[in-house]
């Protein structure tokens, strides 16, 4: 019989604890402490509870919860001890079918991983469907794993381990994340498209106007069809929009959106979970009959990552009235013009086509955006959505510092000119300016010596700068300091330096109102409410000069990490995500109506 949270949050604490007995292995602590938080309002709001004492917990219990847990085929698998849950889904991972090689490096990697870290290897091998991870997955992601810092590896463990209670409550109780599957299914037939060699490789690359980013257009224009949208088109730009209309003709729109294009060698999620989200909140409403009070536009922005040519943000730019006309001559790699890119792809590739675009503020209520965080900030806090405050401001910079090349032998340390050791500086400068203010990020992501030797004092040395803030002001300040410590240091050093901006781009703070729509959908879902900066840039940042914008940022795994094939999305949290796109449709047509349409 499946559990029902209504009689869970009524039991003693002793009924609490023995009813979720084997949902956290060998540590009955975690429910008994989780009952003093009940009442929960949800299923998603429990496993966040549990979570939440196991991050509260002192480090001596929670090494206790790793140490309770099975090694990946080892001998208490062999033996046949395992808990009946744990001999599930070991079972589901083909564990138990182990080749003679892959059994014998099994082994390896748990000796070679107990030595390291002295607890055994903790991997939710059911995955992010739930399913099943691949035998080839599990040793390579226990492979990686094995290089991390005990520290990050600690919480690596503890994450799966809430990611392997999570299936086993979804199984307790009877739930299917649908929505989110469905998501994920139509994130992995848009990765059939890709580009070579990137293909071949089993890669992921989808840049603009390229024949696998037509065809991700034909098959989210035909997935925006069999959803329900009422008009879909593909537009000048090779946007796909989607429009399903209201209940009344002279309603106005909500426009909500993400990006399709990849970068190289790209995860699935970045962009693309937006747009998927929404597909699937259309097809629920349609299936329920519902219109409601005003129209919802989608449009899967064709560009946002500017891999192909230097416009980033083209095709949302065009929507503002902010397309720059000479982006048409711009040519890629191989020559190619932008704008006989867009002919060769059926575009009209004209300056008017793409003006035509420009949206009429008046008609629009606002922007959202489901996005993937891109970052390790929900991951760490075990919190599957978070409310997006503002999208990061930034300067950008490429400079040079300019010395003196000499022999490294003869040249005494206090007559050298160093153009490297003063770029170290300026690294440790940018590090502690940023720490300084709280809310900025600076990075030099780029170092040169250009014709640099073993043997030779560096006389030029070249660099990158990428300053971040939540807010202008804060950004502008980072500048100033940073760029007072490059002078400084030049100074002192007898050196001279050069500094080009190559990009400034403003801040965009989310509507505090968007924000609070946001906000009670995440609490609609049973969930405790985060708030935290982009520190990357989105569509969004564009439409902002137009619309009132908020974002919701959904938790990516294997620490956040994006723009990489190990990012990831739990079938779980892309459910949450298109159930908190429906709450925010939701409480908007309370609004607009008193009721839902």
């Amino acid at each position: 019989m499946n559990l029902d949270l209504h009689p869970l949050n009524t039991l003693d604490t002793e009924a609490f604890v023995a009813a979720l007995d084997g949902i956290y292995e060998h540590s009955p602590w975690i429910a008994r402490r989780a009952a003093a938080l009940r009442p929960f309002s949800s299923l998603a709001g429990l496993k966040q509870g549990l979570a939440r004492v196991v991050r509260e917990a002192s480090l001596d219990e929670q090494l206790g919860l790793i140490r309770a847990h099975p090694e990946l085929a080892g001998k208490a698998a062999v033996a046949g001890q395992l808990t009946a849950e744990s001999t599930d889904e070991q079972s589901r991972a083909g564990l138990q079918h182990c080749s003679p090689a892959e059994f014998e490096r099994l082994q390896v990697l748990n000796r070679a991983y107990g030595e390291r870290f002295g607890w055994p290897f903790i991997l939710a091998v059911r995955g992010p469907r739930g399913q099943g991870l691949s035998r080839q997955a599990i040793i390579e992601a226990f492979e990686r794993r094995l290089a991390a810092p005990p520290d990050v590896e600690r919480s690596e463990c503890l994450r799966n381990i809430h990611r392997i209670a999570e299936i086993r409550l979804n199984d307790r109780f009877g739930a299917e994340p649908r929505l989110g599957n469905a998501v994920l299914d139509a994130a992995d037939r848009l990765a059939r498209h890709s580009e070579p060699p990137f293909a071949e490789q089993g890669q992921l690359c989808v840049t603009y106007l390229t024949l696998p980013h037509q065809a991700v257009a034909q098959d989210l224009a035909l997935a925006m069809r069999e959803a329900g949208f009422d008009e879909v088109a593909i537009d000048a730009l090779g946007n796909v929009v989607g429009l399903l209309h209201a209940s009344r003709p002279d309603a106005p729109r909500l426009l909500t959106g993400s990006h399709y294009d990849t970068v190289r060698n790209a995860g699935r999620h970045d962009g693309r979970l937006g747009v998927l989200a929404t597909i699937e909140a259309v097809r629920q409403l349609r299936q329920e009959g519902r219109r409601l009070p005003f129209a919802l536009e989608l449009v899967a922005f064709s560009e946002e990552e500017g891999q192909r040519y230097a416009a980033t943000f083209l095709s949302s730019s065009a929507l503002v009235g902010r397309f720059d006309p000479a982006w048409l001559d711009q040519r890629d790699a191989d020559g190619i013009r932008l704008q006989d890119a867009l002919r060769a792809a059926g575009h009209p590739g004209t300056l008017g086509s793409i003006e035509a675009l420009r949206r009429d503020p008046a008609r629009y209520l606002g922007y959202v955006e489901l996005h993937i965080e891109q970052g390790p900030v929900l991951c760490e806090l075990d919190l599957p959505l978070g409310v997006v405050t503002s999208i990061n401001g930034s300067r950008r910079y490429t400079g040079e510092i300019l010395g003196l090349a000499s022999h490294a032998g003869t040249t005494p340390m206090d007559r050298r000119r160093d153009a490297a050791a003063a770029a170290a500086e300026l690294v440790l400068a940018v590090e502690r300016e940023a720490l300084a203010r709280p809310g900025t990020v600076g990075t030099v992501g780029l170092l040169e010596v250009p014709g640099g030797s073993i043997n030779v004092v560096p006389g030029r040395c070249r660099f990158s700068l990428d300053l971040r803030a939540g807010d202008d002001a804060a950004r502008d300040a980072l500048d100033g300091a940073v760029r007072a410590a490059l002078a400084s240091i030049c100074d002192r050093r007898g050196l001279q330096h050069t500094l080009t901006p190559t990009v400034v781009a403003s801040a965009a703070p989310c509507a505090p109102a968007w924000q609070a729509r946001w906000a009670s959908a995440v609490e609609a879902l049973g969930l405790p409410v985060h708030r935290l900066p982009s520190g990357a840039g989105h569509d969004a940042m564009k439409i902002h000069e137009a619309l009132p914008q908020a974002m919701l940022f959904v938790r990516g795994g294997n620490l956040g990490i994006s723009h990489n094939p190990l990012e990831t999305v739990s079938n779980d949290d892309a459910d949450l995500a298109v159930r908190a796109l429906r709450a925010l449709l939701d409480g908007l047509s309370h609004e607009h109506e008193g009721h839902p349409a």
